[in-house]
């Protein structure tokens, strides 16, 4: 990352960070992600956003603020920016990244499918262009036999051949034999570590991995952060919403960080499908599974039937059955009502065991586990509220049917996500729709001239005007948002202008 931080990121940071520079634990004031939550959407709702906090008018800013956070407390907190000066330094010495929602670089993968629940802030080591690349998440139990930890490196090895990144937790056990696995059949990987960035990042073995783009750790905790059960458990969500499709390959029944963060996925979350192991020693755990919805492994022994398994399409819940294309979800998202995806060739789930006890530093090279104690606390991280709503222009083009002014916002959101290439799978992980839909409408559009699509690799983008051609005028124009809003934000401001100019008179969903 760059050695300045943005201001929005650097006020993010004094108030929900530790900011650990050494031994020192982590201020008991720090805000929760619940105050957090509270108070950016309380500086959204006055104009203002957190870098404003840092501003000469600070002090009118605060004062407004009493009323959600104790005035006193943020001044306290904002007020350690000599501590955050080390830490950065701290953090650049060991190549160690930082970004916030408010950075234009935060995955848009977490963005778009956790929304609100995406962490405020993000540390990491490694080519962060790999968290945009989806793949398979393996998670799994720590304490496993030698028979699943050689059943999933093989699995970590065709994850590689077939070119797809390898995601998962970097705990001890199936995780790590996963990483393996691809790392040694030349694959990418992506860990989600809960603790311990910083040790995992200067591990001797990993530092080649990490400079050659092979491997990229990340952790919404403090890079000298300590093991803690519930941070384990809360980054489940990040490593199902990092990538495509998942399989769990062992799991307790009712109980553990793997189970929950499955159940999570298949009861609530719904991003991706979660497949299960269905070889080898029965499990009572994976059968729990099952029984929640979970798919059978199909065992892929070959490049072409691994392929397939990024096909097969997400079971429809009987709560809330889709029919045809889910383009958006409600207005006002939640954390426990994340909405199911319809078929997808892209989509993952995976949860890392979280058990009371502290995780060595990741070492994922090797099969050695190295110990190692766990002292500081880790940070209290929030997320990022979504940034005000916009009013989409309507032009006075007449006669248009509802379909085409429906369209006209399509066209326009997708016209200005393609100002540099992007997949098929990154447009629909953008815009929170399925890829079906996603490329639906990316074909229409490159029939229409708007986009073009290139290949090795294959990717889409605006397409150039003519000099001398026609120019396409919008009917729908996006304003300036705030740095927080999603691409799927700023789009479902324009689509929810269209359905409420098409719904002045009563209409049925048909």
């Amino acid at each position: 990352m760059t050695p300045v931080l943005l201001p929005n990121t650097q006020a993010i940071l004094l108030l929900t960070a530790p900011l650990i520079a050494g031994r020192g634990s982590a201020p008991s004031d720090l805000l929760s992600p619940r105050e957090y939550k509270r108070l950016a959407r309380h500086l959204r709702e006055i104009q203002h956003q957190p870098a404003d906090l840092l501003s000469p008018d600070a002090t009118e800013i605060l004062r407004a603020c009493q009323p959600v956070i104790d005035e006193i407390r943020l001044q306290k907190l904002l007020g350690r920016g000599f501590l955050l000066s080390q830490v950065i330094e701290r953090w650049q010495a060991r190549a160690i990244w930082v970004v916030s929602r408010a950075d234009a670089e935060y995955p848009r993968r977490l963005k778009a499918r956790l929304r609100e629940d995406a962490p405020a802030v993000l540390y990491g080591c490694g080519d962060m262009a790999l968290l945009e690349t989806g793949g398979l998440a393996v998670v799994g139990s720590r304490h496993v036999d030698d028979d699943l930890i050689d059943y999933t490196m093989a699995v970590g090895r065709l994850a590689a051949r077939a070119g797809r990144t390898l995601v998962s937790g970097g705990a001890k056990g199936i995780d790590q034999a996963a990483m393996r696995g691809a790392l040694e059949g030349g694959g990418k990987v992506c860990g989600v570590l809960a603790d311990s960035l910083e040790k995992t990042a200067m591990n001797r073995g990993h530092r080649n991995l990490l400079l050659d783009g092979q491997l990229v750790l990340i952790s919404p905790y403090d890079p000298s952060a300590g093991f803690n059960v519930g941070n384990a458990m809360q980054r489940n969500k990040l490593i199902y919403a990092l990538a495509d499709t998942s399989l769990v390959v062992s799991s307790d029944l009712n109980k553990g960080g793997t189970w929950a963060g499955a159940v999570e996925q298949l009861d609530k979350l719904k991003f991706v499908p979660v497949f299960i192991r269905s070889t080898g020693e029965p499990s009572a755990g994976l059968d729990g599974l099952r029984k929640k919805g979970a798919l059978p492994w199909p065992n892929p022994q070959d490049v072409d039937s691994f392929e397939d398994v990024f096909n097969v399409a997400m079971p429809t819940p009987t709560a809330s059955p889709q029919v045809g294309f889910p383009l958006f979800p409600n207005e006002e998202p939640t954390s426990v009502d994340a909405k199911p995806t319809a078929p997808v060739s892209r989509g993952a789930a995976l949860t890392p065991e979280a058990e009371s006890e502290p995780s060595a530093p990741v070492d994922v090279v090797s099969s050695a586990q190295p110990s190692g104690p766990a002292s500081e606390e880790p940070p209290s991280v929030t997320p990022e509220t979504v940034a005000p709503i916009g009013q989409a222009k309507e032009s006075t083009q007449p006669e248009s049917t509802p379909a085409e002014v429906f369209f006209d916002a399509v066209r326009a959101a997708i016209q200005q996500l393609l100002s540099a290439p992007m997949k098929d799978a990154q447009v629909a992980a953008a815009l929170d729709v399925s890829n079906t839909q996603a490329k639906a409408w990316l074909q229409r559009l490159v029939e229409e001239g708007v986009i073009e699509k290139r290949k090795k690799p294959v990717a889409y983008v605006v397409k150039q005007p003519s000099l001398f051609g026609p120019k396409w005028e919008p009917r729908w124009t996006f304003p300036t948002r705030q740095p927080e809003s999603t691409p799927a934000e700023v789009f479902f401001d324009a689509v929810r202008a269209a359905i409420q100019q098409l719904l002045s008179a009563p209409m049925k969903d048909a």
